[in-house]
Formats: C-alpha cells, sequence, structure tokens
C-alpha cells in the first residue's frame, strides 16, 4: 500500500517512515526542508534499506499540491506532518502559521475528495488542551482556547477534518501527541532543527556540546513540585510506532468512528529540571542552563491518560525518560 507522508524528512515524519518501510508499505514523502534536510533521505535508506520516493514542494501551494496528486492517484492513505510547530515562533508570526498549517491541510483534503483517498492520519497535540482542569487529561476534555497561534491551528485543523468527514467518505484518526523526545536507535536520524531550537531536548544536548553557550529554563514559579513546567515526554520511535498502527486500523476498517482521536503519550509528566537531570545522568556532562522569565504560550503542566490508545489501539509507549535523553545524546554525538 502506498502511503503519502508529509514532512517526511522532518523529526517525527523520519521515524515514522522508516516504521512504515520496516512494515512493508510503500512511501512517498513531500517535503519542503524548511525544517529539515535532504540528507535524511539517505539515512531513512541505511536503516531501512529502502529509499523511498521524495518529493519536494510547499504543499500551501494549491496547484503544486494538485500536480502532485494527479500523478499519485494511487496513495491509499496519508499521515500529514507538514506544519510549522514552535509556540513562541508562532506568537510572533502567526500568519505564516496559518498560511501553512492550515492552507496545507486544505488542500491535501481537497485533493482527497478529488481523488477518492480515504485516509488521513493527522499529527496533532496535546496543546488543543490549553491548560486542562484535571490531569491527567482524557481525549474527552474540554477543547480550551489556545494559548498560541500553533494551538489555534491544531484546533482548527481537527475541526475541519471532522466536517469534511461529515460530508465526504472518508476517514481519519487524530493523534494528539505530547513532547517527543530521542533519536533512533542507530543515530542515524533525530531532531536537527534548523537555526535555534525551539524545543527543549535540542538545546540541552548541543548545549552539552558546545553549540549553545547556556540553556534557558523558562520559569520557575509554576505551581509544581520544583517549579518548572511538566511535560509528558515521550521517545519518537514510540510515537512513530503508533502512527502505523493508526494506518493498520483505517486499512482494515477497524475504525468505531470516522474521526477517531487519541492521545499519544506515557502518562508521566516531567518537569524541565527532571529532564536535565536524566540527561546529566545518560550523558554524564554537566549542564549550563539559568532560569529565565516564563515564556508566552507556554502551559503549566500537562500529561496524558493514555488508556483510551492503550487499550483500542493496542499501542503503549515502552520506553523510559533515561532511554530518551541517552539516544538525544547519541544523536548529538553522531553528528560531531
Amino acid at each position: 500500500m502506498k502511503i503519502l507522508v508529509t514532512g517526511g524528512l522532518g523529526y517525527i515524519g523520519s521515524h515514522t517512515v522508516v516504521e512504515l518501510q520496516q512494515s512493508g508499505y510503500e512511501v512517498i514523502i513531500v517535503d519542503n526542508l524548511s525544517n529539515s534536510r535532504i540528507e535524511v533521505l539517505e539515512n531513512i535508506e541505511k536503516i531501512s534499506g529502502v529509499k523511498p520516493n521524495y518529493e519536494n514542494f510547499d504543499l500551501s501551494e494549491a496547484n503544486l499540491c494538485a500536480d502532485f496528486f494527479r500523478r499519485n492517484a494511487d496513495i491509499e492513505g496519508i499521515i500529514h506532518f507538514a506544519a510549522y510547530k514552535a509556540v513562541g515562533e508562532s506568537v510572533e508570526k502567526p500568519l505564516e502559521y496559518y498560511k501553512n498549517n492550515i492552507g496545507s491541510l486544505l488542500n491535501i483534503m481537497e485533493n482527497m475528495r478529488s481523488f477518492k483517498i480515504e485516509n488521513l492520519v493527522f499529527s496533532s497535540s496535546c496543546t488543543v488542551y490549553g491548560q486542562p482542569d484535571e490531569l491527567p487529561v482524557t481525549e474527552r476534555a474540554p477543547i480550551k482556547e489556545a494559548l498560541s497561534p500553533y494551538g489555534y491551528t491544531k484546533q482548527v485543523a481537527e475541526v475541519m477534518i471532522s466536517d469534511f468527514i461529515y460530508a465526504h467518505p472518508a476517514n481519519s484518526i487524530a493523534l494528539r501527541y505530547f513532547n517527543p523526545i530521542g533519536a533512533h536507535k542507530t543515530a542515524l536520524i533525530g531532531e536537527l532543527p534548523l537555526g535555534v531550537p525551539n524545543n527543549l531536548m535540542p538545546f540541552i544536548t548541543q548545549t552539552a556540546i558546545g553549540i549553545r553557550e547556556q540553556l534557558s529554563v523558562f520559569g520557575d514559579d509554576y505551581n509544581t513540585p520544583d517549579g518548572t513546567a511538566i511535560r509528558d515526554y515521550i521517545h519518537v520511535v514510540d510515537l512513530a510506532k503508533a502512527h502505523v498502527i493508526a494506518v493498520e486500523r483505517m486499512m482494515n476498517k477497524k475504525q468505531k468512528a470516522a474521526f477517531e482521536i487519541f492521545n499519544i503519550g506515557t502518562g508521566n509528566g516531567y518537569s524541565v529540571l527532571e529532564v536535565i537531570q536524566s540527561f546529566e545522568k545518560t550523558s554524564k556532562r554537566k549542564l549550563n542552563y539559568k532560569i529565565v522569565a516564563r515564556r508566552e504560550g507556554d502551559v503549566e503542566q500537562v500529561w496524558a491518560d493514555t488508556n483510551f490508545a492503550n487499550n483500542e489501539l493496542g499501542w503503549k509507549a515502552e520506553k523510559g525518560l533515561d532511554e530518551m535523553t541517552l539516544s538525544a545524546w547519541n544523536w548529538q554525538l553522531s553528528l560531531k
């Protein structure tokens, strides 16, 4: 079966392509390299033994998107990763986030309708919950007002998909990720943002290796045990495997509803300082960090109730925090 993976050279996308290929799927990648590197394509091939087909264009350009689908009308499913994803940057550049994140999804769904493609896995986020009233947060928790344009694009995207599925013969599964970190065990692929990282883990590893002078910890006055923000960190390979299971669920007609939503996390919350402590233990490096003011758009604490995903998908995160931080460090070392 031929699966389109948008943003397939990015961090989560590349790991998912590997898992798909190792499960026997034919993969075609669309990625405009706005936050990824072409070298990832070769490294995917080194891991899986298969070089996926690849095209470079911007999915928010409607004519290019339509031309691609005309040439690839045999696609049977789509995993849509391609989106800008930095909370802080989205506050500074909201229009870019709306054009890219919402525009690309609109174009994809228009072509799903035109070419009768029925299966879409959407890369959503726990950001849609805002600061939940209760923790751990379940899929039934109310959607709060978004704290950033990035979060709002994920909320809008889920509504768009729901409306599309209601009106057209199609199926979708939205996976609400918590915080993916870590890297593939081969250290051939991992998180490699262009420019200054917006996410915690690459900033930690780049600081430890000397690329960055110091890590900023945004706030130590939150209502948490050590004052720093708490997140549910999940190993990227565990997350990638959830996408393969979601694709198989749709292909095998096992969905209980045309549009399903699952939390993809570990069910455990770790503070920023706990992540730093784990990294210092596994890397045997002392990290240079300082406490600074809170960052606009950040939620105080959130972690997942994963029971629905565990029971309904038959999926469960397997890797612990130390394994995540060590794999991220091994990936950083491989880049030297």
